[in-house]
């Protein structure tokens, strides 16, 4: 990277956007230093203007930015920052500075979910109890619910055919966990075949 921290007096804008769903999620600044640390640590540091020093993003909520990747500009005098964020980003509370969470990020959280339960064994939880059941099993559950779907794709009710994909999405969610494979693997595939 050969940025021009000139332009900005000394800093450059930092767009922090959600590795996964690609939301934006704030913005801040950095100088020099706060770059060098963020790339040291692993986190995002950023140059606070109104306190006029170097400042860890979540050194006080611990909702730390943990950096997937970092990118400049075509004039090399902005950053897009791409991170896996510890909790609420915003000073508010709220997941985004700009706005609440996206529904794209709400099928990463699901998957989340689905392998939390599964990797910590949860007892009594539907997800797990599948499962344990073994690939057999998981595949024969999306078969049924992808047959489940055609039927209602047939008749003419609206909801009833949302929630049937619903559950196939869910199932075929569990069955890619089994196959050691995520969301994402499967986006990258429908991005190259467009």
């Amino acid at each position: 990277m050969n940025l021009d921290f000139e332009k900005g007096n000394g800093l450059l804008p930092a767009i922090i956007q959600d590795s996964r769903t690609q939301q934006v999620l704030m913005l801040g600044y950095m100088n020099e230093e706060a770059l060098e640390l963020t790339k040291n640590d692993g986190r995002v540091h950023f140059f606070s203007r109104t306190k006029n020093r170097i400042w860890l993003k979540g050194e006080t909520s611990e909702n730390y930015l943990y950096v997937k990747n970092i990118k400049e500009d075509c004039d090399s005098d902005a950053l897009l920052i791409q991170v896996k964020p510890a909790g609420n980003v915003c000073h508010t509370g709220t997941y985004s500075c700009f706005e609440e969470k996206t529904s794209k990020g709400f099928l990463y959280e699901l998957e989340e979910t689905i392998s939390e339960r599964i990797d910590q064994k949860v007892e009594k939880s539907y997800t797990y109890d599948l499962y344990q059941r073994g690939i057999n099993k998981m595949a024969q559950k999306v078969g049924e619910e992808a047959v489940e779907l055609v039927i209602e794709a047939k008749d003419d009710d609206a909801n009833l055919f949302k929630g049937e994909a619903a559950d196939l999405l869910y199932h075929f969610l569990i069955l890619l966990k089994a196959k050691s494979f995520k969301l994402s693997d499967i986006e990258e595939i429908l991005m190259e075949r467009r």
